[in-house]
């Protein structure tokens, strides 16, 4: 026991120390609680074909991908993210504010907020939009959750910081001051600007504010994860049965309100609803990749970062592995996840090339980071072995099997792509770069 505390507590500070883009230590683990950081020891594993179905029937037409996709998908909620969560009764949406200017008159301000019950009771999402002032038609969007609250996105006064219970908007990683994320020298870096420039709109709500995100060390046991997390938008799907082992979490609960997002964007005719693309960095990229994955509304999916338990094969256990996203993050993932941790190599049946798969034939780009922890050698593979579904459906896979350095972008292509680079834990310029230059394309 005193073991595995120890293990425990190591994982905390190594996550602390990565997540802030400090320098690495490796956590010491005993047994399939160890961290594996040496290629070498990687075990001999299969991926499963994603143009086969569970029967072992091959994928013949278009027609049948639609049945295999639903399958991967079933698969999911069965054994990792929980079930998907239902849509809202209704999705209410009130103005706050509607295009005022911001930005020194580059852009326009809107603010809604959304319900989702018919009396507006329950949990409401605050919502910021920031549209170019300037573009003559309907703008493509650029959406995303964030960290800290709207705020953080523009240094105007009349943002709101939503009124929730203590906890919720807590500081995780950056400042609560208002614009701070537009500094560039911040790790976390949004250039709303320069996505103005592009022609693009902002889409953005703060993900504690649909479900927050306890820490493992959480003392006060109001706010720990078994139970805090659960608060939020799940109070829409009442009583949780703890006995199943696929309730909905929290990586599906943030997937589930971008998703809302794209409800707003259709009601909304200066934003073009056809041209939507999701993104997001860490967590917030795993649920930006299962957004994508279960609402093909998305047009394009740029999840940067997302490692173990987004885009990066667990089947490798290189880095993060089951076993610590099992302890540290009780409420991302559901318990059937658990089984799998002792042995991934043999144990899992599925891995997340068949989450990648499921975004085809729509367009994704996966920006991955240069720290053992995320794995980001997996996260190619995954995209190498999800490439031959966008080749059956008839569009260009990954424009390459070899994997590329750091800021080489040869492995991106028009529809599937993917790119990596060193520096910290974030959403930095050569990021946002890709992103936009990826979404651009027809």
């Amino acid at each position: 026991m005193n073991k595995l505390i120890a293990a425990i507590f190591s994982i905390v500070i190594f996550a602390v120390a990565a997540f802030a883009g400090g320098k690495e230590v490796p956590p010491v683990r005993t047994n399939y609680y160890e961290v594996n950081f040496d290629p070498a020891k990687i075990a001999p594993y299969t991926l499963e074909d994603p143009l086969t179905f569970l029967d072992g029937s091959k994928v013949t037409t278009p027609e049948q991908w639609k049945i295999r996709r639903q399958e991967i998908l079933d698969i999911f909620a069965r054994e990792m993210y929980g079930q998907q969560p239902p849509l809202p009764e209704t999705v209410i949406i009130e103005t706050i504010e509607e295009n005022q200017l911001t930005l020194g008159g580059f852009g326009m301000r809107s603010q809604y907020k959304m319900y989702f019950r018919a009396d507006k009771s329950g949990p409401v999402i605050y919502w910021l939009v920031i549209a170019p002032q300037y573009v003559k038609k309907p703008a493509p969007v650029i959406m995303f959750l964030n960290y800290g609250g709207n705020q953080t996105l523009l240094n105007d006064s009349q943002v709101l910081i939503p009124e929730t219970p203590e906890n919720w908007l807590r500081p995780y990683r950056i400042t609560a001051s208002r614009g701070a994320l537009l500094a560039p020298e911040h790790y976390y870096h949004f250039p709303i600007q320069t996505i103005l420039s592009a022609g693009y709109a902002v889409v953005s709500a703060c993900y504690k504010n649909v479900s927050p995100d306890p820490d493992i060390e959480e003392k006060n046991p109001d706010f720990q994860q078994h139970n805090f997390a659960c608060s939020g938008v799940f109070e829409l799907w009442g009583k949780r049965d703890e006995s199943r082992t696929d309730n909905i979490t929290a990586l599906g609960a943030w997937a589930w309100v971008l998703s809302r997002g794209v409800d707003l964007v259709e009601k909304l005719p200066y934003l073009d609803a056809g041209k939507v693309a999701v993104t997001g960095c860490s967590r917030l990229g795993k649920a930006a990749l299962l957004a994508a994955a279960r609402d093909e509304r998305f047009a394009v999916c740029v999840p940067i970062q997302s490692g173990g338990g987004g885009a990066t094969l667990a089947k490798r256990d290189f880095g993060e592995n089951i076993a610590t996203q099992m302890q540290m993050f009780t409420h991302w993932y559901c318990k059937a996840y658990k089984k799998y941790e002792r042995n991934p190599a043999k144990l899992l049946t599925f891995d997340q090339h068949l989450l990648v798969a499921a975004i085809a034939p729509r367009r994704l780009l996966i920006g991955g980071f240069d720290r053992a922890w995320f794995d980001t050698e997996g996260e190619f593979l995954a995209c190498k072995a999800a490439s031959p579904v966008w080749e059956f459906l008839g569009k260009p896979g990954l424009p390459t099997t070899v994997y590329p350095d750091s800021y080489e972008i040869g492995a991106i292509g028009k529809y599937l792509g993917y790119y990596r680079r060193t520096g910290g834990h974030g959403l930095a310029g050569f990021d946002w770069w890709q992103l936009l230059h990826f979404a651009a394309e027809e």
